[in-house]
């Protein structure tokens, strides 16, 4: 028995020393599940202890400071004195936010070594939170007390003091501090009295203060939606005033954000109190906006703003999470409402109230609902309640088979297989044809457009040119009434792009695109039709331009362009699409792969058709297309449109970011931002690197003014990945070392995007420029605290790397490595000691550095020299013995300047220490 204990806590030390070895190189994943694996061998309480304290540490690298709290407290439990332990959860309690906990320990801790200046120095730092934060507090308890009592008085009603109230209360939220404040004095319950008022002012004030309130807090979230109700939010979203449709969708965004991350971390508030279901509250909300989508009264914005929040908070992010219950429960639940949105009319006036964007907006839903299904059985559920639907209307009429058709036409733009099935249903595609040749306008549009959106679809296209494209040319040129005439020009436009970007494809004569093309222009630039006549027209060269011929003399025309960027500011989400698709075709922005040679050469030999590029889409035609539409004003136009937080503008439509990376002005950072952060890979490679461009030739603190510059950070961070260029990892490098010379802030930044590793790992890159942006960047970031720790850890090669590449032949790569070894040996003078360790050349390196030509390496040089110096008599003596006392003592006695000045302070610090002595003139 004896014998077996024995051998468990031989396994139990060994599985330690593995975790501490793991944790030491910065495997903290590794370390957890090494100590884990040794709790779980049957360790002795003392071990225990050691083990929960270590996993603790784990924990707060990772910045999971729940875990790192609950593991610390287990490690006291089994030992009260056990003063790392507490000093870990003092630090996991001062990041969650609990300071009056955190001081608690810390005050232990001084208590059981009170010569420890850590926890010395932590506790002052925490106490002076403490007082600034009671402070603070005490301060803005009187304000908002008078804030409440202003926007509540109806004798100040439309007055300045009101609205500079209004504006301070919104200021204060958006501080966590302040949020608090506000939500503990019965600040909810006081909000809701301004909305219930029904003055948009008001109301617009509460909103934007709820978002303050529940902002990345989960239990403050919860409590509101009980104080103000679910439905009582919702319903904001229907009001006629679009300010506070808009507002009102903000705030349930913040809310849908915060209840999902309370289902990831599992119920628990940012002040770790336990909390009622989010999931459950999820479904609650979303049930809602489901009701709220077929409720007569309620707005036309405020629909659309309903179908924009469910895309973004039903589908899932990623296609690895395998949960798509959400999904599943909101088509089972929500598919039919969508629908009717989907298939109401604008004009005239149905029973629903709908924008120009509604069918659209419901269309993107619909698709998403659909790409989000794992299986065929959850795709023919999907599709069965869609035909249910549809043969609904079957014996209601002619109404019937309008809103029918406007259904089908709704699923034909959204997720085309649900649209095909549709089509195919008995008498739809006859009803299509028969409403075409109606007397009536508004039954002719839903019929033209059914048969515009079914043509573009592949099962159907070969149907529609064999059977409606004389239909179409009849409407075309007899039809007296423009509004018909457009719509069924741009059907032909479809049909006649059906072969894409296939040159051998050609679906009309020769010259027949380009004559559609020109009416397309005609119509595009007739500033005396209405905005919505003229986006068929851009709908009609969003699919000509496949052909580059039509490219090429589009380009050419300043008037279409022109009117098609004036078209860019429209806030109609189909007009976005057609102007966006059309800007990609022209610059040829899409995704397409080069086929393989072999491949060809075997389907020539099959007899297969082998696709053909125009030869004017050849790059000299691509770059000169691009000067031109640059020359015209594009960028502006692409400002305007990626300001636009559409959700129908996807994938391949931002791809429009390529346009910025083969252009050299960077005129629009603000606009680059959100297509470095969205979209496909390629795209956002692009539009980071434009901003690696930007941040290396320009000030970063006035071309990305205020919070923008922090959102630079993570594209940054992303051009670091092996799979970037060498050139791409190289201008993130130098971006990112501008930045970390800025401020404490950005490096704490770069650090929580995880940067630190990759750039550790150029610092041994083959290529000079690489290694010497990385070691550059290195040597910012090390005014870092947590920076300065990686290179005190024990048992890595960090502090040796530097002094090895301090004597290296490249110049610059030399003095970026002795500024780090200036500032790492100024910050924690135990490093100071640790150089003649890590290498037996260390002085001859720092002899070189002090007898170098460059001022800036001798005054880095001179600096390590004085760092060491103060850091230890030993060392201090060490360098006294060498040939640095004689370099020193010529440095002393040049011309007044920072080399002098330090050298001198080296040998008074030795004869301080009694090392030399001074001659007898002072000297």
């Amino acid at each position: 028995l004896s014998c077996c204990s024995g051998s468990m806590t031989f396994a139990v030390e060994q599985l330690r020393k593995e975790g501490n070895e793991l944790f030491k190189c910065g495997d903290y994943e590794g370390a957890l599940t090494a100590y884990t694996q040794a709790l779980g061998l049957g360790a002795t309480p003392q071990d225990q202890a050691i083990l929960h304290r270590n996993r603790a540490a784990c924990h707060l690298k990772l910045e999971d400071y729940n875990k790192a709290e609950t593991e610390a407290s287990k490690a006291i439990e089994k030992d009260g004195g056990d003063v790392k332990a507490l000093y870990r959860r003092s630090q996991a309690l001062e990041k969650l936010g609990r300071l009056d906990q955190a001081v608690l320990d810390l005050q232990r801790c001084v208590s059981l070594e009170p010569k420890n200046k850590v926890f010395q120095e932590a506790l002052r730092n925490i106490g002076g939170q403490i007082q600034e934060k009671v402070r603070y507090m005490s301060s803005t308890d009187a304000k908002v007390e008078q804030m409440f009592q202003i926007l509540l008085d109806p004798q100040e009603k439309g007055t300045e003091k009101k609205q500079k109230a209004s504006q301070n209360l919104v200021v204060l939220a958006r501080e966590d501090a302040g949020a608090e404040k506000i939500f503990r004095s019965n600040g909810v319950q006081l909000l809701q009295r301004l909305l219930d008022t029904g003055e948009a002012d008001l109301m617009l004030a509460a909103l934007r203060t709820l978002v303050g309130i529940c902002s990345e807090h989960q239990s403050r979230t919860v409590a509101t939606l009980s104080v103000l109700g679910t439905r009582r939010v919702v319903s904001i979203l229907g009001v006629e005033s679009q300010a506070v449709s808009l507002a009102a969708c903000h705030l349930l965004q913040v809310i849908f954000d915060a209840l999902k991350e309370g289902v990831k971390k599992g119920f628990r508030g940012k002040e770790g109190a336990i909390i009622v279901d989010p999931a459950r509250e999820l479904k609650i909300l979303i049930s809602n906006l489901l009701e709220l989508l077929t409720e007569v009264g309620v707005s036309g914005q405020g629909r659309d703003n309903a179908l924009t929040l469910l895309i973004k908070a039903v589908p899932r992010k990623s296609l690895k999470d395998p949960n798509n219950s959400l999904t599943l429960w909101v088509i089972d639940q929500g598919l039919k409402k969508i629908l009717e949105v989907g298939g109401s009319v604008q004009e005239p006036p149905g029973e629903l109230a709908v924008t120009a964007n509604s069918r659209m907006s419901a269309s993107v839903l619909l698709s998403k609902l659909f790409d989000d299904l794992k299986c065929d059985a959850e795709r023919e559920n999907f599709h069965r309640l869609c035909e249910n639907y549809i043969n609904w209307f079957e014996g209601q009429g002619l109404a019937g088979k309008l809103r029918a058709i406007q259904t089908v036409s709704c699923l034909l733009q959204g997720p085309c297989e649900a649209g095909n099935r549709a089509l195919e249903l008995s008498g739809v595609m006859e009803s299509v044809i028969a409403l075409c040749a109606s007397e009536q306008e508004e039954e002719q549009l839903v019929a033209v457009e059914a048969l515009i959106h079914a043509a573009g679809k592949a099962k159907r296209a070969s149907f529609i040119t064999a059977n409606g494209v004389s239909l179409l040319k009849d409407l075309y040129k007899r039809s007296e009434k423009d509004s018909i005439r457009i719509r069924a020009l741009v059907g032909l436009c479809k049909l006649g792009s059906a072969g894409g970007t296939d040159f051998s494809m050609k679906q009309f004569a020769e010259g027949s695109t380009l004559k559609l093309a020109k009416q397309c222009r005609k119509w595009l630039c007739n500033d005396q039709m209405d905005a919505g006549t003229r986006r068929w027209a851009v709908e009609g060269l969003a699919y000509l331009t496949f052909d580059a011929d039509v490219k090429e003399e589009f380009v050419e025309d300043e008037a279409a362009l022109k009117a098609l960027f004036q078209l860019s500011t429209s806030e109609e989400r189909s007009v976005l699409f057609a102007v966006a698709s059309a800007l990609v075709n022209c610059t040829n922005s899409y995704d397409c792969e080069e086929p393989d040679p072999k491949m060809v050469e075997l389907a020539k030999y099959a007899k297969q058709h082998v696709p053909e590029q125009h030869p004017k889409d050849k790059p000299a035609f691509v770059r000169a297309r691009v000067k031109k539409l640059l020359a015209a004003g594009v960028v502006s136009a692409m400002t305007c449109m990626v300001k636009t937080e559409s959700p129908v503008l996807t994938g391949s439509c931002r791809e429009l970011r390529r346009v910025w990376a083969r252009s050299t002005d960077g005129s629009s950072p603000q606009a680059l931002l959100p297509l470095a952060l969205e979209g496909t890979d390629v795209g956002q490679t692009k539009a980071a690197q434009a901003l690696a461009k930007l941040t290396i030739t320009s000030n970063p603190e006035m071309t990305f003014p205020g919070e923008r510059i922090y959102e630079v950070v993570r594209p940054l961070v992303s051009l670091l990945h092996l799979s970037c260029s060498g050139l791409q990892n190289f201008e993130a490098l130098m971006a990112l070392t501008n930045l970390a010379g800025i401020s404490e802030r950005l490096r704490q930044k770069i650090l929580k995007e995880k940067a630190v590793p990759m750039i550790e790992g150029y610092m041994f890159e083959e290529h000079e420029m690489i290694r010497r942006a990385a070691t550059e960047c290195m040597c910012n970031l090390a005014m870092s605290k947590e920076v300065q720790d990686l290179f005190e850890a024990t048992g890595n090669d960090r502090l040796k790397l530097l002094v090895l590449y301090s004597g290296e032949d490249d110049e610059l790569l030399r003095r970026a490595a002795a500024g780090g070894l200036a500032m790492l040996t100024s910050m924690r003078p135990s490093l100071c000691s640790r150089i003649p360790q890590v290498t037996t050349h260390w002085l001859e390196i720092l002899q070189a550095l002090l007898l170098s030509p460059n001022q800036e390496l001798q005054h880095r040089g001179v600096v390590v020299a004085l760092n060491m110096v103060e850091a230890s008599k030993e060392i201090a003596g060490t360098l006294m013995e060498s040939e640095v006392l004689e370099i020193l003592s010529v440095l002393a006695k040049g011309k007044e300047s920072p080399v002098t000045r330090a050298a001198a302070a080296c040998l008074g610090k030795a004869v301080e220490y009694g090392l030399i002595k001074p001659h007898q003139d002072g000297e």
